[in-house]
């Protein structure tokens, strides 16, 4: 059991996918990112899926000479092992997919304060609040219906997040509850209704999604895809990804948003951050300063470059896919601090069996 009782499945198997890695800009990189460390390195918990990281490493590697030894998991699992950790980890910096799991760690006071000339690179209301200032906002993502047009229209789709609850969807609808990319959903439901109305929520959702339970969003996107099931709730960037990977005559799946607004609609942030514990803190800086400078927004923005498909969001930087631009996207106003370390949307699941 997890120190936060986080008893989230593992995401498990993430698509394999070689992603170009570009080593051209490395002359300019060096700027970015301060003169070479040949001989440095630095370890990486990286709960980010793992061709996203690759290519920024390779990028950062090029560009400053310094190793970056990696430990893949899922960010609650990674989280939890730091603080199992404690000031022993070997960890030098933890790459998140969602901003709980570095809230969770933000409370336990085991975050490094980052430079601030690193937090200027992207927006404040997507990095950790002031003042304590100890982790970086990388790229964002959005939740997405996704679902196939043979088994459901657009039409018959909820437009709202509560009727994901509705009998009219039961045996319709997939759900991966040990996704942390759920849990910002719904806390962000919690926020607008309520406990009482959010538990009947999940009661609704676990009645369902009985039949259609998997263990991750990868593999929602393939069951709707395929056509076993109606539809489901990812981030965007899964059906893209999805997309490129099978090519476009192969996918019979398309994606729509909740209503604009709507507590279903989330837009969650990507993030990294320093321990206190590193014995490396120079190189460590260097790392989050590369992973929100220009070159580095590049690699997210570029689907070539990162088969990412995650919105870049510092440096000024804006996606090359061919996706909602992110300044058109029009989610439910909930903040950083609002959606906090996960731990009630992990409570609320457990209360209601999914878990």
């Amino acid at each position: 059991m997890s120190l936060l009782s986080r008893s989230i499945a593992p995401r498990g198997h993430r698509t394999a996918v070689t992603a170009a890695m570009t080593v051209l800009m490395a002359g300019s990189l060096l700027t970015a990112c301060g003169t070479s460390g040949s001989g440095q390195s630095i370890t990486l918990y990286n709960g980010q899926h793992e061709q996203t990281a690759d290519a920024l490493i390779a990028g950062f590697t090029a560009a400053t000479g310094i190793h970056v030894n990696v430990t893949n998991d899922d960010e609650d699992i990674l989280a939890d092992q730091i603080v199992t950790e404690g000031s022993h980890s070997p960890a030098d910096v933890i790459f998140t997919e969602n901003s709980p799991a570095l809230e969770y760690l933000q409370g336990k006071g085991l975050l490094a304060k980052v430079d601030a000339s690193t937090l200027a690179h992207t927006p404040s209301k997507y990095n950790a609040p002031s003042p304590q200032d100890d982790w970086a906002g990388i790229s964002a993502r959005v939740s997405v219906l996704i679902y196939n047009p043979s088994l459901i229209a657009e039409s018959q789709l909820p437009t709202s997040v509560l009727q994901l609850a509705s009998p009219r969807y039961k045996g319709k609808l997939a759900f991966a509850a040990g996704e942390t990319d759920f849990q910002p959903v719904v806390t962000s439901v919690l926020r607008s209704y309520g406990k009482t109305a959010t538990v009947n929520w999940l009661d609704g959702i676990k009645a369902n999604s009985s039949s259609h339970r998997y263990p991750d969003n990868e593999t929602i996107a393939d069951e709707v895809n395929r056509g076993a099931v109606a539809f489901g709730v990812v981030n965007q960037y899964y059906w893209y990804r999805m997309r490129a990977e099978l090519g476009a005559s192969n996918v019979h799946s398309d994606i729509t948003h909740f209503a604009p607004g709507n507590p279903g609609y989330v837009v969650d942030v990507s993030g990294a951050a320093i321990l206190k514990s590193s014995k490396h803190q120079a190189a460590a800086q260097k790392f989050l300063a590369y992973l929100v400078s220009k070159a580095g927004q590049e690699i997210i923005a570029n689907p070539s470059k990162s088969i990412s498909f995650e919105y870049p969001i510092a440096s000024g930087v804006t996606t090359r896919a061919p996706e909602t631009p992110f300044d058109q996207l029009q989610p439910y106003p909930i903040t950083i601090p609002e959606l906090g370390d996960g731990s009630t949307a992990i409570a609320l699941l457990k209360q209601a069996g999914l878990l």
